[in-house]
């Protein structure tokens, strides 16, 4: 199988990476254990398939850092980007999407690519030769987390993340809810009323935290340590860190006018999205949580508008394995110590959908580069992909390296543009302008190299 690309996991970031090395002329094969051996947080079959979240989050490629990311995925002709805009669904600025049809799209894209097979069959332990992708993601198994462990000399680290719940659309009492996105963002109305909006008075917010508090939730295994990931942490660790930390965070009341009762602002404010075309469920915006599943129902009844909330699929919480990178990689994301293997997606510690998407897109351009006998670099630093992985990859501090989204302070610093909050519009265009020039630059260098 010399000839062959072969990557372990049929997630984002194992699809994405396939789609590319296949469109470049390779012959990959994608082996997904599912669904022969299930996880937790899976509930299909589907290649590609969204566990937590149904947000690609901004869309914004002139002034964010992950709408930047999504613009040089497409420009790359990125599977994931093009199937969630086939897919997407009203949320404000951000890139949201019917998550069954997407991961369904997802696989028959991939089963329909000449260049592409998949094999059922759960990988146990690292191969010895070949050329592999690992990109097993977050649930990665037992006995391939072993071998992991034992190939890289160290302890794989860990962290947890939580899942929200979904609630169906028609269990919400409207007299108390309303559409609205936050400061009415949204280039249509269906944008700009994308989020449904529960308020609540400082009484039945105080009365939430302390029931939040208070609550049953799930204990770790004897010998388990939690690390939780800032951008995903359950609602009860937030409300720990604080009784306003939600109120400033997911459920901060800003940007909202209540048509039922405009003269009154809300204390705190619960936000759910759209998650699927239908409209039928909505997830719980920012409510990872780790509340037993009877604690969760009582709990969230709670919150104004649904005291009726009948739930599709409750919050959960699961074990999230990643390597350290910056002692592991090389800057083509090979692991130093076993050159043919590469790592892609969450378990290199990037964080969220796109990001892992990313990782997946960039090692498989560069395993098929090399296997062509045309090795292509990293690209520039100056762009979303160059910045990402330049960190995981070494920037980053090993001893306290911790999954990371992208964001502008990956990029190297513009010459001539001052910080500050009054100039960070300017600046955030100059970063995008930029890495954009850089990225047309680098596809134009890989395509003329794949050509020769």
């Amino acid at each position: 199988m010399t000839n062959v690309l072969n990557i372990i996991g049929g997630g984002m970031a194992g699809c994405e990476a396939a789609w590319q090395a296949a469109n470049m002329g390779v012959q990959v094969v994608i082996h997904e254990m599912r669904p022969k051996v299930e996880t937790f947080a899976h509930q299909t079959g589907n290649l590609g398939e969204m566990v937590c979240s149904n947000s690609f989050r901004s869309d914004d490629d002139e002034q964010n850092a992950v709408g930047l990311l999504h613009w040089e995925m497409r420009a790359a002709n990125g599977l994931i980007m093009a199937t969630a805009e086939k897919h997407r669904i009203p949320a404000g600025g951000a890139l949201a999407v019917d998550r069954e049809p997407f991961a369904e799209s997802v696989t028959a894209a991939i089963k329909a690519h000449p260049n592409i097979t998949i094999s059922y069959d759960e990988i146990h332990a690292l191969p010895s030769e070949g050329t592999w992708i690992v990109a097993t993601g977050p649930l990665t198994s037992g006995d391939l987390a072993t071998s992991i462990a034992s190939a890289t000399g160290k302890e794989s680290l860990a962290f947890f993340d939580a899942i929200a719940p979904i609630i169906y659309a028609d269990s919400i009492d409207m007299s108390k809810a309303w559409m609205q996105s936050r400061y009415d963002k949204g280039e249509t109305e269906e944008e700009r009323t994308a989020y449904l909006n529960c308020p609540m008075s400082k009484e039945q917010y105080e009365a939430f935290i302390d029931a939040l508090l208070a609550s049953d939730k799930t204990e770790f295994k004897e010998g388990e340590t939690a690390g939780y990931f800032d951008g995903c942490l359950p609602i009860e660790v937030m409300a720990e860190r604080g009784r306003e930390t939600l109120r400033f965070g997911p459920m901060k009341p800003v940007g909202l006018t209540n048509p039922h009762n405009p003269d009154m602002n809300a204390y705190a404010v619960v936000q759910l999205r759209r998650d699927n075309a239908l409209g039928t469920l909505f997830n719980i915006v920012g409510f990872q949580t780790k509340m037993k599943y009877g604690a969760q129902k009582e709990v969230l009844r709670m919150i104004p508008g649904l005291e009726g909330a009948e739930f599709a699929r409750l919050g959960g919480i699961h074990r999230n394995t990643f390597i350290n990178s910056p002692t592991l990689l090389d800057r083509e994301m090979r692991l130093k110590s076993m050159p043919h293997l590469r790592f892609a997606g969450q378990i290199t510690g990037v964080e969220g959908y796109v990001e892992s998407a990313a990782m997946g897109l960039l090692a498989g351009r560069m395993a098929a580069s090399e296997m062509l006998g045309a090795p292509l670099p990293a690209p520039p630093r100056e762009t979303a992909m160059g910045a990402l992985v330049a960190h995981i990859t070494g920037d980053a501090e090993a001893k306290t390296f911790q999954p990371m989204n992208v964001n502008f302070g990956l990029f190297p610093p513009i010459e001539g543009i001052k910080g500050g909050r009054k100039r960070r519009a300017e600046r955030y265009k100059a970063y995008t302008d930029r890495a954009k020039a850089c990225w047309q630059g680098w596809l134009g260098h890989s395509a003329l190299d794949a050509a020769e």
